[in-house]
């Protein structure tokens, strides 16, 4: 089978809560360079494109060096998006969606949802996910949680497990209630999902054909849509999730990190 890897970065311009956050600019630089930048870093593959759905998006691409693949402004998903994307670009199988709102995405990670996805071969997608282990975090609907069937542990695969589940609820619900042994579990019981994702071509065919389940539409969660089909979907654990960029707050504590770093460097 061909593994040949492609990172694609979704980039939408219109934003609810953040008007048009991804053309943001800290120290001269727009927040989906940033973006870019990082993922440029990853190693399991050297070519990196950004899915824009508006010309303003695809000038800042080609701006800063970078190729824009221009898609429909009606596409539902992120997922939708890349699968725009595949359609356009055959020669690869895999497909790594960096969320274009993460200028601090760990390339690291984008290696190993990747890799995840390469070495298992019966998985339709790979994800991330990293431990809850505070109360408020955990009952957050903004916080979305990933029922695993198998601890992310163990001699093989160790860090790996299997999703059948994710929910903006508090799961797996505790009937005695949620204690703080259960949330400093190891192997961990609560799951905190990243939204970095690597698809097979396959995969996106299907996902793009297909109109939304019930459970997506009653959680708002297109990973529901592969679930009820029964697609596999393997994830690893990283230690920690990646701030990401929605409000003005997000936006402001970025700048700070960014205007901290080129101060220490």
């Amino acid at each position: 089978m061909n593994n040949a890897c492609l990172i694609v970065v979704p980039a939408r311009l219109a934003s609810t809560r953040l008007s048009e956050k991804l053309l943001r600019r800290v120290d001269g630089k727009s927040v989906l360079q940033y973006t870019w930048q990082a993922a440029s870093r990853a190693s399991v593959t050297n070519r990196v494109v950004v899915a824009v759905d508006d010309a303003k998006l695809a000038d800042e691409v080609t701006r800063f060096g970078g190729t824009a693949i221009m898609t429909d402004v009606n596409c539902p998903s992120g997922t939708d998006r890349i699968a725009e994307v595949a359609k356009q670009c055959p020669e690869f199988d895999v497909f790594v969606n960096v969320q274009g709102d993460e200028p601090e995405i760990d390339p690291v990670a984008i290696d190993l949802v990747a890799s995840l996805l390469i070495d298992n071969p019966s998985a339709d997608i790979a994800t991330v996910g990293t431990p809850i282990r505070d109360l408020e975090k955990l009952q957050d609907p903004g916080c979305v949680k990933i029922v695993l069937a198998s601890e992310m542990g163990g001699a093989k695969g160790a860090g790996q497990g299997r999703a059948i589940y994710f929910s903006r609820s508090v799961v797996p619900h505790m009937r005695g209630g949620v204690t703080a042994e259960s949330l400093l579990a190891e192997p961990p019981l609560f799951w905190h999902h990243l939204g970095l994702y690597a698809y097979r071509r396959e995969f996106l065919q299907w996902f793009s054909q297909q109109s939304q389940s019930v459970l997506e539409q009653t959680e708002r969660l297109e990973q529901l849509r592969a679930i009820e089909a029964g697609k596999q979907i393997v994830v690893a654990r990283v230690e920690s999730a990646v701030p990401g960029i929605d409000t003005e707050e997000d936006f402001r504590a970025f700048a700070e990190r960014v205007a901290f770093a080129n101060q220490n460097t």
